[in-house]
């Protein structure tokens, strides 16, 4: 059940007791810029607890892979879903993405957003 949605420039974020989900707009180029607003909102609400990341792409847009440099960095963010039913978008993800994902923590690709809220669950 989500505590809290919030309206960004380039989507909308749900805040869940220990997930943060995020469904960006149609076109969009997910830069560092944008996912600082994401870390931030991370930060702000889950503080110094650990926390999963979902990137719910119901969309097509662009993603910089250097966005995943910052995050893996990011001590208490745990784990990366990426959830598409497209499924040359997981390929991509699966392929690409989690190459630049140089983190010690968790990056895996799902068809569906329920998959992707259990595995967060054991990776937090």
């Amino acid at each position: 059940m989500p505590t809290e949605k919030i309206d960004l420039d380039f989507g909308q974020v749900t805040i869940h007791e220990n997930i943060l989900i995020a469904k960006l707009n149609e076109g969009v180029l997910f830069d560092v810029e944008n996912n600082k607003k994401l870390l931030a909102l991370g930060k702000q609400f889950f503080r110094d607890k650990n926390y999963g990341y979902i990137s719910h792409r119901v969309n097509s847009y662009a993603v910089d892979p250097m966005v995943y440099f910052e995050s893996a960095n990011t001590q208490n963010l745990k784990a990366i879903a990426v959830v598409s039913e497209n499924e040359m978008t997981r390929r991509n993800a699966d392929q690409v993405e989690r190459k630049f994902y140089k983190g010690s923590n968790s990056f895996e690709v799902f068809q569906t957003l329920e998959e992707a809220v259990q595995w967060i669950k054991t990776k937090i």
